[in-house]
């Protein structure tokens, strides 16, 4: 039996043919192209390719994108896929791939993978989150992935820490998204992530100092979200943390400085690096879709 897993970003469209216990058979990617239209193509386009791969058809397709999701696989909005609203995906896509369909949240897919075998595993109380170009997270309460009323829950990034800062993709100002991200780190320094995070490993005062600044945004956020779920851990994933040393060392000490005096009388959760990689939103797709065959 297999599974397929694809994970639509705003750069690319990576898709994963799955065994079982999640062995990587076959995988793709193909840019992500800007239309409704055009990323239900690449989707399909992506699906149909993977297939040839086996001689029966996948069992399942789950499919991760960016933005809010109902629980029937509508996609709402989007604000990292330009030209995509309202659509609602999964009905359209089990119509074209002729085969149950499952559309998540990217975040809240990879989230899922990282709680069922990843760094989460073991924590009953989990939050995920994906420091990417933007932030979007998932949240485990009591071993179950809470979606929320609408299945919107985990868009974090759009938290707002500075009522009076620079306008969101959302439309909104201050979130947090626009500090704590891959795109925020990148404002602060005035150079690529990438650029910083190689200097600090190899010592670079002043990139160790734009992450020390940096980590203490990521950790304004994270703080409210310990103050609000109490979880045990927190997986944090997403090409920021890649590699996730020196800034993850930074992240666990400012989080304790961000919570106060009450950091002295809680305990706090562990803060982890996510284990799967780049394929965590495919496999965690996957998984879900599975989950409801």
């Amino acid at each position: 039996m297999t599974h397929i897993g694809v994970d639509m970003g705003g750069t690319k469209c990576a898709g994963v043919l799955f065994g079982d216990d999640h062995v990587i058979l076959a995988e793709m990617s193909v840019a992500t192209p800007v239309g409704g239209e055009a990323v239900i193509d690449a989707i399909v386009g992506v699906v149909v390719e993977l297939s040839k791969n086996v001689q029966e058809r996948p069992r399942t397709v789950g499919v991760g994108v960016p933005g809010l999701v109902t629980p029937e696989g509508s996609l709402r909005y989007a604000p990292h896929l330009f030209g995509v609203v309202e659509m609602p995906l999964q009905r359209v896509l089990g119509d074209r791939i002729g085969r149950p369909v499952r559309v998540v949240n990217d975040n809240t897919a990879a989230g899922w993978a990282e709680h069922r075998v990843g760094a989460g595993r073991g924590f009953n109380h989990m939050v995920y989150v994906g420091l990417g170009t933007g932030i979007g997270g998932a949240i485990i309460a009591n071993g179950m992935l809470s979606e929320g009323q609408h299945g919107f829950a985990g868009e974090m990034g759009h938290m707002t820490i500075d009522r009076g800062g620079a306008r969101c993709v959302c439309g909104r100002r201050g979130c947090w998204e626009l500090y704590g991200s891959g795109t925020g780190l990148a404002r602060l320094a005035g150079a690529p992530g990438e650029t910083v995070t190689g200097a600090a490993r190899n010592g670079d005062d002043w990139a160790l100092g734009i992450l020390h600044r940096f980590a203490s945004d990521v950790a304004v956020g994270l703080a409210d979200l310990v103050n609000i779920l109490d979880p045990g851990c927190i997986v944090l994933g997403g090409g920021v943390l890649d590699p996730p040393e020196p800034l993850l060392g930074f992240i666990r000490g400012a989080l304790g400085e961000c919570l106060g005096d009450a950091s002295a009388h809680r305990r706090l959760p562990e803060v982890r690096a996510a284990m799967i990689g780049k394929r965590a939103g495919a496999l965690g797709a996957s998984m879900l879709a599975a989950d409801v065959r």
